[in-house]
């Protein structure tokens, strides 16, 4: 999927301004309880996604033309006001320990496990469908004072707009030429630290939405075993989630072969804490269904970068917001424009909802709805503000 790019080029945010020559109450009642009319997309209930959409949208929008009438004898002006999404940033730490592809076990098989895996990274970080996002990568272990946290702080590769070379040219520098050069340990709760130091020190210069992504064949180990501990990382991933930043786990498993040990269980204790759930899991042993499988885990996480929520942009010509004359309009690609429908409860299909209906700043989608928009390569939302009251706030 091809989603954040899509969206960060294809999301604009359409106001029907009040540009009525009488008041803006003169339009007529509202049309339903607490909904608006028109088509549904998807369906269940549930509140939308978390990641916000950021930007504030200026005053200098233009009017364009015609214009329908209203009860009051004035005109409404059509408007465009472009919203931007959030930056997201995902911060990648990825396991380059011996277990990798050392050969000194046959599970070690770096046909199986190592190059695959390698693939696939290079290619989500040079796919023109990661344009629009940011990532940084570290390394771990580090080849000196590996189990320091400060050594994270500062990765391999730095913040670096997608699709960029960057990351492959790093990634061929510290493959191992010979089982001699492969790195030992896991620290795990090292890489977390200094990767969370990292993106706090990053957020006060660059704000947005921010994410780790763990790449791990294995459980912490190598270092001071009462610090680097599965416990230990589930401590550092709930206080990252604390801080609005979730961890997402991609966990390499052994190629099945007999005597093969299962170090992934845990991971998923990682990812809970974290806030997305369960790890992802990739099997080994067939490098072409590796490859793959890694490629879908990075999508899955891409997507889920996608907001679904934005921010209510300034009415036109200096009017008054009024939450009750709002529609909100999702089409995919040239087809028809269908209206979703306003459920402040999330319980109706196709929903959305504000964020504080007393006072609302951002529109939010349901959960439904949320999954239809970034499932959705070629995603259009707009919202409409009308001379009619069209949906019924509740108090």
């Amino acid at each position: 999927m091809r989603l954040l790019r899509v969206a960060m080029a294809v999301l604009t945010v359409a106001a029907v301004g009040l540009g009525c020559g009488s008041s803006p109450s003169d339009g007529g009642e509202g049309e339903g309880e607490g909904a608006s009319s028109g088509g549904s997309v998807g369906s269940g209930s549930g509140e939308g996604g978390s990641l916000d959409i950021g930007g504030e949208i200026g005053p200098g929008s233009s009017g364009v033309g015609g214009a329908s009438p209203t009860g009051g004898g004035g005109a409404c002006a059509t408007q465009t006001a472009a919203a931007s999404l959030q930056p997201v940033y995902l911060a990648f730490a990825f396991d380059v320990s011996g277990s990798m592809g050392k050969g000194d076990k046959d599970w070690h098989d770096k046909s199986l496990k190592w190059d695959p895996v390698v693939a696939a990274t290079k290619q989500f970080f040079s796919d023109p469908g990661s344009e629009g996002l940011t990532a940084s990568l570290s390394f771990f272990p580090a080849d000196d004072d590996k189990c320091s946290a400060e050594i994270y702080a500062t990765p391999d590769v730095p913040l670096t707009p997608l699709p960029s070379g960057a990351f492959t040219e790093a990634i061929d520098a510290i493959e191992p030429a010979s089982s001699d050069d492969w790195r030992g340990g896991t620290p795990t709760a090292w890489v977390m630290r200094g990767t969370s130091a990292f993106i706090g020190a990053q957020r006060q210069k660059n704000p947005g939405k921010y994410a780790i992504v763990l790449v791990t064949d294995g459980y912490p180990q190598g270092c001071d075993e009462a610090s680097d501990t599965i416990d230990a990382v589930v401590a550092d991933a709930q206080a990252a989630l604390a801080e609005g930043i979730p961890t997402y786990v991609i966990g390499v498993e052994n190629p099945r072969i007999e005597g093969a040990p299962d170090t992934l269980d845990d991971l998923h204790e990682i990812a809970a804490a974290g806030g997305t759930e369960r790890a992802v899991l990739i099997d080994t042993g067939d490098p072409s269904q590796t490859t793959a499988a890694f490629k879908a885990a990075v999508d899955r996480i891409r997507g889920a970068s996608v907001s679904c929520t934005m921010a209510i942009p300034l009415p036109p010509d200096g009017s008054t917001f009024d939450k009750e004359k709002v529609r909100v309009l999702y089409a995919s690609g040239s087809s028809a424009t269908t209206e979703l429908v306003y459920d402040q409860s999330c319980s109706t299909e196709g929903a959305w909802r504000y964020d504080d209906p007393a006072s609302p700043t951002q529109i939010v989608l349901c959960v439904d709805a949320c999954t239809t928009v970034q499932a959705d390569v070629v995603a259009k939302l707009s919202v409409d503000f009308t001379c009619e009251s069209v949906i019924e706030v509740p108090l």
